[in-house]
């Protein structure tokens, strides 16, 4: 065979790849409103910038018919490039070909890039649009799960880990989501769950919808287990590549600086206004985040869930940061089981990649009630005790109003390791709040007074006057400043830039036991 012949037949070869499932599975694919892995990939990578690894793999499965049954590029397309000019590995499920099944092949093209970006030291982006195990491979498929689980947890906290869930993933293949740093679902095409609704029927006796089990609103709202929700895959897409630039390659570097572009010195004197002096009104703790930020941009994480708590990415003169935020506008910002779990993760995150945390305290304390104690606040709220105590990263504090007992200590205080720590005038830092110290301290003057209701009322005046304010703290050191609202942004930047040096270093272990 010529040379002319051998490329012509490797062209052959590699349109018979491309063309995966054919053109009437593609087809059925751009009527469920699904890209193909390829298009996928096309729109997550800088043009021509990809290449395809281990095209030409082939299962060796010869049960079932499978002995007659062609699967190129065994469902799943692999590979490398860049996005928006840095390096990226990923690989992207491939629906029309056998429903995109994982069987032995599958699962070892994964493991293999998996590898490689562990080795390179280069984010993973995994693009999930699966049928689940391939039944006929039997173990082999159950062994590839296995595999794909070790290696995302082998590389937590070394690179980002990212999946994308294009279509249905469900039993087993829930988990590899499940053990990566950030999960993005697409609104009506986005399915994730363990069991479906046929097994849910027949166990539970429950009528449950696809959509309603483990659609992008479910795991985004209720269960968590999502952090972004897109309402097309062109949106979806664009978040990933959003994430991507406040994410360091990998755990050994810092995150991409951006030349800055908004005035270090920028005072907004609106900010004066934006805690209001009833403490017990509401307000939304963005319109005090924004203006402080550069472009009061935030990138938020997990935003329609535990949505008393806000966590996010943003920049401060040019720099990534991880924003943490009580959120006084729903639950009045008490911390709860959720609120605790969602802060905690993403506060490791940003320890784990060198992102530098800038928490925003208003918060009454944790939230009371039976149905909190019995599904373990205490176990849920150490979660973040643990994780601020075991952040190295530079920590940034600032007490916008009430910061009470142990709420306020959980929120990054100077006793967890707060390198700054500054509140606003507003700031209301006491072991709890004043309606509840009147009623301890002055019990006795109540009940002997005159007119009980206003002198709780005049001791509740007075505990606040006297406790419930940022000098006391101020006094002793916990508080390194008291600051102008207006004043936020140069002061907090100035703090980041003379921090960039930090060293900590903690005692030498294998690793802590956080109280999952």
């Amino acid at each position: 065979m010529s040379i002319e012949e051998k490329l012509s037949a490797l062209a052959a070869e590699k349109a018979k790849v491309i063309g995966g499932g054919g053109p009437e599975r593609t087809e059925r694919q751009h009527r469920a409103g699904k890209l193909t892995a390829r298009e996928r990939l096309a729109q997550l990578f800088d043009q021509d910038s990809f290449t395809e690894l281990d095209m030409f793999a082939r299962h060796r499965c010869i049960e079932f018919g499978m002995d007659r049954t062609e699967a190129p590029g065994e469902g799943v397309v692999t590979g490398f490039g860049r996005v928006d000019g840095r390096p990226v590995y990923a690989f992207a499920q491939d629906f029309t070909v056998i429903g995109g099944s994982l069987g032995e092949a599958h699962a070892s093209k994964i493991v293999k890039v998996m590898e490689m970006a562990a080795k390179v030291g280069a984010p993973l982006v995994g693009i999930n649009d699966s049928g689940g195990a391939r039944i006929q491979e039997g173990i082999d498929a159950l062994d590839g799960y296995g595999r794909i689980f070790f290696r995302n947890t082998l590389s937590s906290g070394v690179i980002p880990q990212i999946s994308v869930i294009a279509g249905p993933c469900a039993g087993g293949a829930v988990y590899s989501p499940a053990l990566t740093d950030f999960v993005f679902m697409v609104d009506k095409t986005s399915q994730m769950f363990i069991t479906g609704p046929q097994v849910i029927k027949a166990v539970t006796g429950e009528d449950v919808s696809l959509e309603d089990l483990g659609g992008s609103p479910t795991h985004n709202q209720t269960s968590g287990v999502a952090h972004f929700h897109a309402a097309g895959e062109a949106e979806c897409l664009a978040q990933v590549k959003k994430l991507l630039s406040f994410l360091p390659a990998n755990n050994l570097e810092d995150p991409p600086e951006a030349e800055p572009t908004d005035d270090p010195e920028r005072r907004d004197p609106a900010l004066a206004a934006a805690v209001p002096a009833d403490p017990n009104r509401p307000y939304d703790v963005r319109d005090v985040i924004r203006p402080i930020l550069d472009h009061g941009d935030l990138f938020e994480t997990h935003q329609w869930y535990a949505a008393n708590m806000v966590t996010g990415f943003a920049r401060l003169d040019g720099q990534v940061i991880g924003v943490v935020a009580n959120q006084p506008k729903v639950l009045a910002g008490c911390i709860d089981i959720n609120a605790s779990d969602k802060a905690a993760r993403f506060v490791r995150f940003c320890d784990s990649f060198n992102i530098p945390l800038l928490t925003f305290v208003d918060t009454p304390g944790y939230l009371p009630g039976t149905a909190q104690e019995y599904g373990g606040i205490i176990r849920h709220g150490a979660k973040l005790l643990f994780a601020y105590s075991e952040a190295t990263v530079p920590k940034l504090t600032v007490v916008l109003r009430k910061a009470y007992g142990g709420a306020y200590l959980a929120m990054c205080s100077r006793s967890l390791g707060a390198d700054f720590s500054a509140a606003w005038p507003t700031a209301e830092i006491a072991v709890m709040g004043p309606e509840g110290a009147a009623n301890i301290i002055f019990r006795r003057d109540i009940e002997q007074a005159g007119d009980p209701v206003q002198t709780r009322r005049d001791k509740e005046a007075e505990y606040r006057a006297r406790f419930a304010t940022p000098y006391p703290a101020a006094a002793r050191g916990y508080i390194e400043a008291v600051i102008a609202p207006e004043d936020s942004r140069p002061v907090l930047i100035e703090v980041l830039r003379s921090l960039r040096s930090k060293r900590e270093s903690r005692p030498a272990k294998k690793h802590g036991n956080i109280p999952l």
